[in-house]
């Protein structure tokens, strides 16, 4: 710009709709400056981060069953392989295992593989009610304060943590899992380093 030529930048902001661009522009300019920032700070929040980790402690006392009242933790499962699953009675994708979990369960668990059940965001009666509707029998029990959900790093429901017999997490099944698969994972588990 030479001297004596109309500068643009004093008309923009003397004109309303120039004064809304400008500030459009700053606002866009900050918000986008302020998301980046959040997204080099925060780390992905995600189960499978755990998987070849040891798995968080956890206890859950059973509301179901043979084992109404037991308290059951990953410390006392040592030696065994747990299969650790979070569900809820409203999530539909559980309904779809929730027979396959107990089939399994039947058939492994003379082998040495338990199965825990964690009901995460339900009221006492639902998750009794979905334990009996499905013939669940393994010990299952609430998720107090989602504790546990917290901190096996879940994002939704079902989802499942096979845990070795060292405490490692071997696998994490995000959605329902099939018969096969379940079969396949739970075979190779018990197989890794028999006793």
């Amino acid at each position: 710009m030479t001297r004596g030529e109309p500068s643009t930048v004093p008309a923009l902001r003397a004109h309303p709709g120039g004064r809304r661009l400008i500030w459009l522009i700053v606002v866009l300019t900050l918000l986008g400056t302020l998301i980046g920032l959040l997204a080099l700070g925060l780390q992905p929040r995600t189960s499978r981060l755990l998987q070849g980790k040891p798995a968080p402690p956890f206890e859950i006392t059973a509301v179901n069953g043979d084992f109404v009242g037991q308290k059951f933790s990953l410390a006392n499962l040592r030696g065994d392989v747990v299969v650790l699953n979070i569900w809820a009675s409203w999530c539909v994708e559980c309904m779809r295992e929730a027979a396959v979990l107990e089939q399994a369960w039947r058939a492994y668990r003379e082998r040495g593989v338990w199965f825990i059940g964690v009901d995460y965001l339900d009221t006492d009666t639902a998750g009794l009610a979905y334990l009996k509707r499905f013939g669940i029998t393994y010990p299952n029990g609430p998720d107090i304060g989602s504790r546990i959900y917290q901190d096996y790093h879940a994002t939704g429901v079902p989802e499942t943590f096979f845990i070795d017999r060292e405490g490692i997490v071997q696998h994490v099944q995000i959605g329902p899992i099939g018969q096969a698969q379940l079969y396949a994972l739970l075979d190779r588990l018990l197989t890794k380093d028999s006793p």
